[in-house]
């Protein structure tokens, strides 16, 4: 189906567009550092989960619509943007709240951050554009079915991005563990956890196609 040498071309392109700082690894880390490695791990996989739209939008060419479309990029643009700027606002409204790991485990708690990072990932149409740009360039034609082939690759993407993005959760959480026994250090991680979203929302509301 796919070459060898193609395969792994691609895991090791995925692998540093997987670290390379973005929204997405960007708000893992901030959940790593000011909630728990439970919490990063399902906010990964709600990233993740968005992938897969994203792999099937690229696959029946819906991608292509955000790309020769303005109107269809900036309305779901403008609310990514809207939905991130919200996020950072509730973080800095509950700023002074102590860490309570019990209540951010919760099962409530968790299928909100899965939400969260799902909605996040999906109402970002530069997600679209760049798996319709990326994926195609390592799809051989002459090795069978395309689609078949870019979905191998949707997945393994997301493979290596849950990988990934779950090991830089995790480090942020045993990096900060020690740091959150203080009440005053959790209060200005979670002003900087809402100033990044907000920079992360009025960057996204600012960019081009």
């Amino acid at each position: 189906m796919i070459e060898t040498t193609q395969l792994l071309l691609f895991l090791g392109a995925t692998f540093l567009l997987c670290l390379a700082p973005g929204p997405d690894n960007i708000y893992v880390l901030t959940q790593g550092l000011t909630k728990s490695k439970k919490a990063a791990i399902i906010t990964t996989l709600g990233l993740c989960s968005g992938l897969i739209i994203h792999t099937s939008a690229a696959i029946l060419g819906i991608s292509v619509i955000f790309q020769t479309s303005e109107l269809a990029f900036s309305i779901v643009k403008y609310i990514g943007a809207a939905y991130l700027l919200y996020i950072a606002f509730q973080v800095f409204k509950h700023r002074n709240e102590r860490l309570d790991l019990t209540v951010q485990n919760s099962t409530s708690e968790l299928k909100k951050l899965f939400i969260k990072g799902f909605i996040m990932n999906v109402l970002n149409p530069k997600v679209s554009i760049f798996f319709l740009a990326f994926l195609p360039q390592f799809v051989n034609i002459q090795e069978g079915n395309v689609s078949i082939q870019m979905f191998i690759l949707g997945l393994i993407f997301m493979i290596m991005t849950l990988f990934v993005f779950s090991v830089i959760g995790i480090t942020a959480n045993v990096l900060s563990l020690k740091l959150l026994e203080k009440p005053k250090i959790v209060k200005y991680m979670n002003i900087s956890t809402s100033f990044i979203l907000l920079s992360l929302g009025l960057k996204l509301a600012l960019s081009q196609r």
